[in-house]
């Protein structure tokens, strides 16, 4: 059976998206089958693996909302072993049809049902707040991980995605995990993300992740050329930090 894995934190600027481009693309570099769901209506994972957003005849909202198989709108990407449900603005409207739907919580779990065991893993980039979407990828999941910058304020809002994390697994998911806290954006010669790395190891210990993303300028241009860094550029930081990740996923979690 894959595992589905969502990365996800209500605070925006964090590296969320960019984690889940690079990380499904150093998995599918690596050999492994990935299907990368976009849950996000900006639609950014989409256009960071190369797909336009704007030409999607099926996304997730479709997904979500039960028109379409899941076959029907799954699609390749430029990136090969990489599959991907894409979104864009449609995807708002599905929130809202999900909160008047007693089942809202499960569209997600159902959708994947029939599909989950053909992927090794599947990777959900979750939007910058804990609404239906986010219900719904954790409801999903098997994992979560949390990108969280290394900067001033990195803690604020942790406790409150905790707080979530531990209500899907009393009422909606009892079997959900945190795969590890991932540190993103550090510079190493800065004091304050050198203070903030050690902060949130001493507050969460095991469940913070060895790999640390640095900050870096070519993983900032990738999206705008519609390339994962693996693509991009594979000899940068960047890259190298998303193919560590990648092996420290496959270690813990048996990918």
């Amino acid at each position: 059976m894959g595992r589905i894995v969502a990365v996800a934190n209500q605070k925006g600027g964090v590296g969320k998206t960019t984690s889940s481009i690079n990380l499904s693309a150093a998995l599918a570099r690596m050999g492994k089958k990935v299907l990368l769901i976009d849950m996000d209506p900006q639609g950014n994972a989409t256009v960071g693996v190369g797909v336009d957003k704007n030409e999607l005849v099926l996304s997730a909202y479709d997904l979500l909302v039960g028109d379409g198989t899941t076959s029907d709108i799954i699609m390749e990407t430029p990136i090969e072993h990489l599959y991907l449900v894409g979104a864009n603005s449609d995807l708002t409207a599905a929130e809202v049809a999900l909160i008047d739907d007693e089942s809202g919580p499960n569209k997600l779990k159902q959708s994947l049902k029939d599909v989950k065991s053909q992927y090794d893993v599947t990777i959900i980039d979750c939007p910058p707040t804990l609404n239906m979407l986010t219900v719904n990828a954790l409801t999903a999941a098997d994992g979560i991980l949390v990108p969280v910058q290394c900067e001033f304020f990195a803690l604020e809002g942790l406790s409150d995605l905790m707080d979530t994390i531990e209500a899907v697994q009393e009422n909606l998911n009892p079997n959900l995990q945190i795969d590890g806290l991932l540190r993103t954006m550090h510079d190493r010669r800065n004091n304050l993300a050198n203070d903030v790395s050690n902060e949130l190891v001493a507050h969460f210990g095991m469940k913070v992740l060895k790999t640390i993303v640095p900050r870096n300028v070519r993983l900032a241009e990738a999206p705008s050329h519609g390339e994962s860094i693996m693509d991009y550029d594979l000899s940068s930081n960047g890259a190298i930090a998303y193919l560590a990740l990648a092996n420290e996923l496959i270690r813990k979690t048996k990918l």
